[in-house]
């Protein structure tokens, strides 16, 4: 897999990106009930670039060396969960195109992927921190440019969620981030190799 650069993710997070986006959600109203129905396709593609982040990061010798074998540890034990979430997800939604967040099962499953998917760019962070000053200069931009793309597939699917179950505070919106575009999602699933 090519390592681009982060001015490269960068720089083409802001272009946009030709053809047809995935869509990931749609929110409807009946009432005062809200649904979210998910794209399945979506929430495989997001947990994919956890796995290949996860991969990508560690496939970096300098990298994996500078973080020592404990580090390693348990970046992978969070590997395996995020696996292990989005297998039993995949399993359950077997060839459904769309599911409704709003059921119980669905939240459930769904919410695993993205604890698992936040756990493991958490611990990417973490690692790369704590080894920065330590580690080749190229090394650490292939590192933060799949940090980065990480951190928008996160980012964006929080931000599916969050459209309907939480309801922020008036004054909270000043200092929140934007949502990732979703040129800038399609740009991170590139980086990270997962095609849609």
């Amino acid at each position: 897999m090519q390592n681009p650069t982060r001015r490269a993710f960068l720089r083409g997070s802001s272009a946009l990106v030709a053809g047809v986006a995935l869509t990931a959600c749609t929110v409807t109203k009946n009432g005062d009930v809200t649904t979210l129905t998910l794209n399945v396709a979506a929430i495989k593609d997001y947990g994919q670039a956890g796995l290949n982040a996860v991969s990508t990061i560690l496939s970096i010798a300098a990298l994996a060396s500078a973080i020592g074998a404990p580090t390693v540890a348990i970046i992978n034990a969070g590997d395996t969960a995020l696996g292990a979430a989005l297998n039993a997800f995949s399993s359950a939604v077997g060839s459904t195109l769309t599911i409704t967040y709003d059921d119980t099962n669905w939240k459930s499953r769904v919410d695993s992927v993205l604890s698992a998917l936040g756990t493991v760019e958490s611990d990417l962070s973490a690692a790369i921190t704590g080894v920065e000053t330590r580690i080749a200069s190229t090394d650490l931009s292939n590192a933060n440019t799949a940090l980065s793309a990480l951190g928008t597939i996160v980012s964006a699917f929080k931000g599916l969620l969050d459209s309907v179950t939480v309801r922020r505070p008036v004054g909270a919106m000043v200092n929140a981030t934007p949502a990732p575009s979703q040129a800038q999602v399609q740009q991170a699933l590139k980086v990270l190799g997962v095609t849609v």
